[in-house]
């Protein structure tokens, strides 16, 4: 709606000009009085709505199921019978006041920070030697890394078994070829060392590919300006490194490690499949020993508890990296 005004113009004369009247502001919803804006601030939680819903069906529930389990006596009679029998934190003490579980979190421990070691270093140097290839070898190396990063896990787990097999295994008849004859019948899997160094040679392989390729990724991000300048300064191929390349890597590298921790340490099927833990169970880490527990003795309320335990753990080796990187930061500002 307009009203008419007068005025007068140049020449003295009235004018007629017309002034709205004021309106909803722009921006504001005309029949709700809200401002439109709000639709669109709630658009990004809208569209994360669907896989919150699925975190929390597929995730969140198991581990809901799996905590009341870790306070409950259930073995073969509970199950058969239905029997829901309550036991508090009787598993939890059992598990912990055992030396069994800490001589498994040690294991543990190590086993994982010596792969994740071994990973980054392998990995950041793949990486490293793809940014300095040329094009076609570039393009083979990167095929044969995806191969390897897209076998499955059983798959692989099983290739290495064979090629680590004790009489017809192609590792022994190589070894005995180029001399080590007391190598022919060779029990890859009779000890502890000889199975984690399998296991870790098969992890290791598996994850190079992931480590390396994105490490390349991030080296396309670095300007070239700073080479060249690092070499009009007469800074040589590890001066370069140090002082161009690995600041612009150091976040990557941060997260991936981060990653690695996780990966490595909650492995399963490739421990599992190559010895189910053996020998004598001295290669189970914490996922293996929870199953072992709990699915292979029937004690399915102690394997809950040592699951939950094996989050704990995880958590606060995970936590213990983060604030470490945090503090390198805040060291750096």
């Amino acid at each position: 709606m307009s009203v008419q005004t007068e005025g007068t113009d140049t020449a003295g004369e009235p004018a007629v000009r017309k002034a709205r009247t004021p309106g909803p502001p722009r921006g504001e919803d005309r029949a709700s009085g809200s401002p439109s804006g709000s639709r669109g601030a709630a658009a990004p939680y809208l569209l994360l709505l669907p896989a919150l819903l699925a975190t929390l069906i597929l995730l969140g529930w198991p581990l809901v199921k799996n905590g009341m389990l870790s306070f409950q006596n259930l073995n073969p009679r509970q199950l058969i019978q239905h029997l829901t029998e309550w036991n508090g934190v009787d598993n939890y003490k059992e598990v912990l006041s055992g030396s069994d579980f800490w001589h498994v979190v040690e294991r543990s421990v190590v086993f994982t920070a010596a792969n994740v070691v071994l990973i980054m270093l392998l990995g950041t140097l793949v990486g490293l030697l793809l940014a300095r290839l040329g094009k076609k070898m570039r393009l083979l190396l990167m095929l044969g890394l995806v191969l390897a990063w897209a076998m499955p896990v059983i798959a692989a787990t099983t290739v290495y078994q064979w090629l680590f097999a004790q009489r017809f295994g192609v590792v022994n008849w190589v070894l005995d070829k180029l001399g080590w004859h007391s190598m022919a019948d060779y029990n890859w899997f009779g000890s502890q060392f000889s199975t984690f160094s399998v296991i870790t040679l098969l992890i290791v392989w598996q994850s190079i590919p992931f480590v390396a390729i994105n490490l390349y990724a991030a080296t396309t991000t670095i300007p070239r300006e700073l080479y060249e300048a690092a070499s009009l300064d007469g800074a040589g191929a590890w001066k370069s490194f140090t002082s161009v390349t690995f600041p612009f890597l150091r976040p990557f590298l941060y997260a991936t490690t981060f990653l690695e921790v996780i990966w490595v340490f909650k492995a399963f099927p490739q421990i599992f499949a190559m010895n189910e833990g053996g020998p004598d169970r001295l290669t189970e880490t914490l996922p293996i020993y929870a199953f072992v527990e709990g699915v292979g003795n029937q004690h399915f309320g102690v394997g809950a508890a040592i699951s939950f335990l094996t989050i704990l753990v995880l958590l606060a080796l995970t936590s213990y990296y983060l604030r470490m990187v945090l503090k390198q930061e805040e060291d750096e500002l």
